[in-house]
C-alpha cells in the first residue's frame, strides 16, 4: 500500500475540526486525521508493506523549466533555483507536517521522499517495481495512469475520509473517462489541468480529449492526424494542436510520474508494533494524540 501522504493529510486537515488540539491549544486535526485514515487502510486492506510516499519537492524544477505555470499558482514563496518553492499551505496545517514525520518514524512505518522528485514519482517507482498487488490511496487522479489489472495495481480514491474508496480499475477508467488507463496520462495532457497550471489544448475539454486519444491511440497519433489535411479532425481542433505544438512537445514528461527515481534502502513492512516507544510516548503527551495512537497500535498488533 502506497500513500499520497499530502494528498490524505490535507484531507484530514479539512475533514477534522481544527478543535482537535494539543494541550498547549495547537491545532492536532492533521495529524490524528491521518493517523485515523491508517488505522482505517490497514483495517479494510490488510496490507504486508504500507509506505507513506512524501513530496520532497513538491514542484520540481525540471517539470517547472519545461511548463513554467506548472502550479505557479500554489507558489507562497519563490526561494530560488536548486531549493524547491514554499508550497502556500494554512497557517495551522504547516506546523503539523513536522509532528506527522517524526510520529511516523516512531511507529516504524516507512516514510520516503527524494530530493527533486514529487510522491507521485516515487508512487510510480515503488509501483512499477513491487513483485504483487498494489494500492494506491490518493485523491489525486494523476495517478490514475498507474492502474494496471494485469499487475493488480489499483488506486484508491476517498471520496469522505478513506472509509469510502472508490477502487479506481481499468474498467472504471475506460467507462469514466473513456480511455485506458494506459492513455491517461496523454488524455490529460491534451485536456490540461487548471489545478496543476496545465493549459492544455484551447477548445479541447475532457470529453473531445477522450474521443481524440480513444480515435488515434495516443498524444503522437492526435499530433499526426492534425498534421494530416486528409484526417477527420475540425479545422478548428486541428488548429488547436498545432499551436499548442510547444505545449505538446513537453506536457507528457510533466504530466506522466516517473518510474526510475533512486530510492534510498529503507524497510516497507507493516510494522506490528512501534519502532520507537518511548519517542512515541513524548510525542502522544506533548501532541495530545489521544486515541487516534492507541487505536493504530492496537491494529499493527498481529
Amino acid at each position: 500500500m502506497l500513500l499520497d501522504t499530502a494528498s490524505l493529510y490535507f484531507r484530514a486537515y479539512f475533514g477534522v475540526p481544527d478543535t482537535v488540539r494539543a494541550p498547549d491549544g495547537t491545532p492536532v486535526n492533521a495529524v490524528r486525521g491521518l493517523l485515523d485514515f491508517i488505522t482505517r487502510l490497514v483495517q479494510d486492506h490488510h496490507p504486508d508493506d504500507l509506505v507513506a510516499c512524501m513530496d520532497a519537492d513538491w514542484r520540481p524544477h525540471w517539470r517547472v523549466e519545461l511548463i513554467p505555470s506548472y502550479k505557479a499558482h500554489r507558489v507562497a514563496t519563490e526561494t530560488g533555483e536548486g531549493v524547491p518553492d514554499e508550497e502556500e499551505v494554512p497557517d495551522t496545517l504547516a506546523p503539523q507536517v513536522p509532528v506527522i514525520e517524526a510520529v511516523l518514524d516512531a511507529l516504524g512505518i516507512a516514510r520516503v521522499g527524494v530530493a527533486g522528485y514529487e510522491a507521485d514519482d516515487v508512487i510510480g517507482t515503488l509501483s512499477a517495481a513491487a513483485p504483487g498487488p498494489v494500492d494506491i490511496v490518493t485523491g489525486d487522479r494523476d495517478l490514475f495512469q498507474l492502474v494496471d489489472d494485469k499487475r493488480g495495481v489499483r488506486v484508491l480514491y476517498p471520496r469522505k475520509g478513506v472509509g469510502d474508496c472508490d477502487l479506481i480499475d481499468d474498467e472504471l477508467i475506460r467507462t469514466k473517462y473513456g480511455v485506458r488507463a494506459d492513455q491517461y496520462a496523454d488524455f490529460a495532457a491534451l485536456r490540461g489541468d487548471a489545478s496543476d497550471g496545465l493549459p492544455g489544448v484551447k477548445g479541447i475539454g475532457e470529453k473531445t480529449a477522450a474521443q481524440l486519444i480513444s480515435e488515434y491511440g495516443d498524444l503522437a497519433g492526435v499530433r499526426r492526424a492534425a498534421g494530416d489535411r486528409t484526417s477527420k479532425l475540425t479545422p478548428a481542433k486541428r488548429k488547436g494542436i498545432i499551436e499548442a505544438a510547444d505545449y505538446l512537445d513537453v506536457a507528457p514528461k510533466v504530466v506522466r510520474v516517473a518510474l526510475d527515481v533512486p530510492l534510498p534502502d529503507f524497510d516497507p513492512a507493516l510494522p506490528d508494533e512501534a519502532l520507537h516507544p518511548e519517542t512515541l510516548d513524548q510525542l502522544a503527551e506533548r501532541w495530545g494524540l489521544g486515541s487516534s495512537l492507541p487505536r493504530l497500535l492496537t491494529t499493527l498488533r498481529p
